[in-house]
């Protein structure tokens, strides 16, 4: 069987990026085969941030809309078009099983392309009020994963998996560095603790 072609797309934030990232890390642990390959927006952090995990990107010419009007609006159109064409050409030349959205501007065009082409697409939202990038892909879809309850206000209820928000695997096993942390900060374990 030839290996997956997984195309994850998101950022502009962290908030986006970093579930990226964590997907990405588990998929190669259940399919060490995979092919992964992301699409980001250039000029932002995620195309410093995935290559540091790791992982091929590529990036789009492309911005949100400001909810005021700026002369950067005017360009969003031209943005959106040429966005939109080079998806269609990383998606022909990496012909992805999957197409993953995150949300964040990227993931707007990506998706929308790999729809067009039949491609199955699944979006996660990691937020209990979705963006409008995940508001408008929900519609075409195939899945959507989300972290909270009563999302059907935004997504259609039949598509809607509730799997919680994807985290790197080292925050699992964060109480294990317990003792080194008290030992770096010479903490004193007799004091009271406050928790929050």
């Amino acid at each position: 069987m030839k290996p997956y072609n997984i195309l994850i797309s998101g950022g502009g934030t962290g908030g986006h990026i970093y579930p990226a990232i964590a997907i990405a890390n588990e998929i190669k642990v259940r399919y060490p085969d995979a092919n992964i390959l992301f699409v980001g927006a250039k000029d932002r952090m995620e195309m410093e941030k995935v290559p540091q995990a790791g992982y091929d990107i590529k990036g789009l010419w492309i911005s949100g809309i400001q909810r005021k009007l700026t002369v950067d609006n005017l360009s969003f159109p031209f943005k959106l078009i040429s966005s939109l064409w080079k998806a269609n050409i990383i998606i022909k030349q990496f012909k992805p099983n999957v197409a993953i959205g995150t949300g964040g501007f990227a993931s707007g065009p990506t998706l929308i392309m790999a729809n067009r082409k039949s491609i199955p697409t699944l979006i996660q939202e990691q937020n209990s009020f979705p963006g409008i990038t995940n508001k408008i892909l929900s519609k075409k879809a195939s899945k959507i994963c989300v972290a909270y309850d009563h999302l059907e206000r935004f997504f259609p209820s039949d598509k809607i998996i509730k799997t919680g928000n994807p985290v790197r695997q080292d925050l699992l096993t964060i109480h294990s560095k317990e003792k080194e942390a008290i030992d770096f900060f010479n903490l004193n374990t007799t004091k009271k603790q406050f928790c929050f």
